[in-house]
Parts: C-alpha cells; sequence; structure tokens
C-alpha cells in the first residue's frame, strides 16, 4: 500500500532520526511545530528511526489521519540524514526512496530550467 501511495498532492521526508514510538498525534505535532507545515493538508508525511529498517507515514484523509507503519524484512532505506528537516519529494524521489535507493540520484537527468529560444 505504501509503495504506490497516490493520495497526496504533496510527499515530504522529516530528515534525521524520529522516536517511531510516537502516535499520530505526536508525528502530528513534529510536523506543525518543528516543520511549520500543515498535518490537515494533503500531504504524506514520512518519518525513519535509527535502524532504517521501517518507517512511519501519516496522512490526513479529510475526516481522520492515517498512519501507516512498514517495516522491511531484508534491507534498509536509503534515508537522507542531513538534519532536522522536512524535505519535500517528487513522486519518482518517493519511487526511488520505496525501492531502497538514494533519493538524490546522482546520475538522474535534472529537469532544465530557465530555457530560451533566441
Amino acid at each position: 500500500m505504501l509503495n504506490d501511495f497516490t493520495g497526496a498532492e504533496y510527499i515530504y521526508i522529516a530528515c534525521g532520526y524520529t522516536d517511531l514510538r510516537c502516535g499520530i498525534d505526536g508525528l502530528a505535532s513534529i510536523v506543525e511545530q518543528k516543520f511549520q507545515l500543515d498535518p490537515f493538508s494533503s500531504t504524506l508525511f514520512l518519518f525513519c528511526g535509527r535502524r532504517c529498517d521501517r518507517i512511519k507515514a501519516l496522512y490526513w484523509e479529510g475526516n481522520g489521519f492515517v498512519l501507516l507503519y512498514k517495516r522491511l524484512e531484508n534491507g534498509r532505506f536509503q534515508w537522507p540524514r542531513n538534519g532536522d528537516e522536512a524535505k519535500a519529494l517528487t513522486s519518482q524521489q518517493y519511487r526511488w526512496l520505496m525501492e531502497g535507493l538514494n533519493v538524490e540520484q546522482p546520475k538522474a537527468h535534472r529537469p532544465a530550467a530557465g530555457l530560451s529560444m533566441v
């Protein structure tokens, strides 16, 4: 279910480590107070603990929160540990994360910006 999640407009991951003992209220509080984001928006928020083999996802469904928990039997998530920030992911980066890849693929083609025809 989490691998092909398509209900969210935006996806954010909490870089660094999160205490996965937190439930819905604790994770929503982290989103609101630490990252100054709205937990009631159509956004999927992802959290990872120290072991990198399990994640929690928080999503507001319009009339209540959904809390998803995934534990890998083999392998680890390539989770960014660069501080305590929320990082927005593209749908491609989200797929990479769920497939066990790093969200910053150095060989991936980057979108071109600021182009003009002369």
